[in-house]
């Protein structure tokens, strides 16, 4: 049985996806894929997730040049979750401009950034 075939999408026929530096072991960003998506991903070792507010496949970086390369690929145990160590072109994985999307922590009960934004999502995306 393929790799596909073992993997356990949700009734909407999506999986949830970490993506992970694969240098520093930092967390990125959070997505979804669909078995097209996913098989993209595994053909072109460059991540292809599936945007859910679009309901298209989203190839990352295509507006943004940020794509990520994929170093390895993991799933759990119940093979329902991906996780993608990846290469980050560029050093942005967030939209915000920020390294990952992880930035916001909690602290006393509110939300506080905690990384500066790299680069500023106008000059990313205009």
């Amino acid at each position: 049985m393929s790799a596909l075939e073992q993997t356990q999408f949700d009734k909407d026929g999506l999986i949830p996806v970490i993506a992970q530096d694969f240098e520093t072991g930092e967390i990125l960003m959070f997505a979804w894929m669909n078995k097209e998506s996913l098989a993209l991903t595994i053909e072109k070792q460059q991540a292809v997730y599936y945007s859910r507010s679009r309901k298209k496949l989203w190839f990352k970086g295509e507006e943004s040049g940020h794509t990520q390369l994929i170093k390895e690929i993991y799933t759990d145990c119940d093979n329902d979750v991906i996780l993608l160590k990846v290469e980050q072109v560029g050093g942005i994985a967030c939209h915000t401009g920020r390294k990952s999307c992880f930035f916001q922590k909690l602290d006393a009960r509110e939300w506080i950034s905690v990384a500066k934004v790299i680069k500023d999502p106008k000059d990313i995306y205009g």
